[in-house]
């Protein structure tokens, strides 16, 4: 695809990651969502639709705030969750968004067990395979398991509007 989101929430031109900023601010500008769910940049007349890695938002933490990758705040998380490779996603306000990788030890640092403890290895293990009986939340927030493949569906998006 010519425009795409990777993971850690850089823009991609023809997988080539654009590092101009002027380019980059536009392109965050201009970011939107149509109503099938298919992300596109506008350019004038022309829609240029983007090939979204993962979620349609990447988000980081700037101090204790979620920021996306256009710079915006996110919002008030309302749910959390983790899928089966260990990607952690937030719903906000803004939408569903992966948190960058580069954060996940913080979040797993704020994150607490059923008895307000430090959350050990093995329930990360279990959470990670689907067991509803381990309990772990973030920032008061129940972690959620769920599929990978199902995120685009539950949250209506395209990850390849072109494919």
């Amino acid at each position: 695809n010519w425009l795409s989101l990777d993971r850690r929430g850089q823009w991609r031109l023809q997988g080539e990651r654009l590092t101009h900023g002027g380019l980059i601010n536009f392109i965050n500008r201009q970011y939107a969502c149509d109503e099938s769910g298919s992300w596109f940049v506008q350019n004038g007349p022309q829609r240029v639709f983007v090939e979204l890695a993962y979620t349609p938002w990447v988000f980081h933490f700037y101090a204790a705030e979620l920021i996306s990758h256009t710079g915006e705040q996110a919002g008030q998380p309302e749910t959390c969750y983790l899928d089966e490779e260990g990607s952690v996603l937030i719903k906000t306000s803004m939408g569903i968004g992966l948190l960058d990788d580069r954060d996940l030890s913080v979040f797993f640092d704020d994150c607490r067990n059923q008895d307000n403890a430090a959350v050990d290895e093995s329930d990360w293990g279990k959470i990670i395979a689907g067991d509803s009986t381990v309990k772990i939340a973030w920032r008061e927030l129940p972690l959620n398991f769920i599929r990978k493949n199902e995120v685009a569906c539950r949250f209506n998006f395209q990850t390849d509007p072109q494919g």
